[in-house]
């Protein structure tokens, strides 16, 4: 398996929670841009949490009104992070073990870029496609 790195394969620009979003906003945003989790972030780019679909469910299960609730309220934070030369394979050892989906990709404290599941799937799939063509 070639090792790519994060910058190679990630999702860029990063879409991005402000940490005063509204849980609603970012529940509206999941629903219509088919996302299911995004980092949390200050103003300054620097990532200090995510925020998934699991989060907006609590909220909503807790009996919580999502308009009253911000980014902050809800978001894991200590969010597990890569810089962009963390190769496809460390990438995939942080994702088992602590069953996560997606990992920002982090430069000099900012956000630059998203890894999710797919981007790795695809990017050791799609070689193997492409030279059955």
């Amino acid at each position: 398996m070639e090792d790519r790195t994060a910058s190679e394969i990630m999702t860029r620009p990063a879409i991005s929670a402000k940490l005063k979003a509204s849980a609603r906003d970012i529940a509206l945003q999941f629903i219509n841009e088919q996302y299911s989790g995004m980092p949390v972030t200050e103003e300054d780019g620097k990532v200090i949490g995510i925020v998934t679909e699991i989060d907006i469910l609590k909220a909503l299960n807790d009996g919580h009104e999502l308009s009253h609730l911000n980014a902050g309220d809800i978001m894991t934070p200590d969010v597990a992070t890569v810089n962009p030369d963390t190769p496809i394979t460390e990438m995939i050892k942080m994702m088992e073990e602590f069953s996560i989906i997606r990992l920002p990709v982090v430069k000099d404290e900012k956000l630059v870029g998203v890894v999710s599941r797919g981007d790795i799937i695809r990017n050791l799939i799609e070689p193997e496609f492409m030279s059955n063509i």
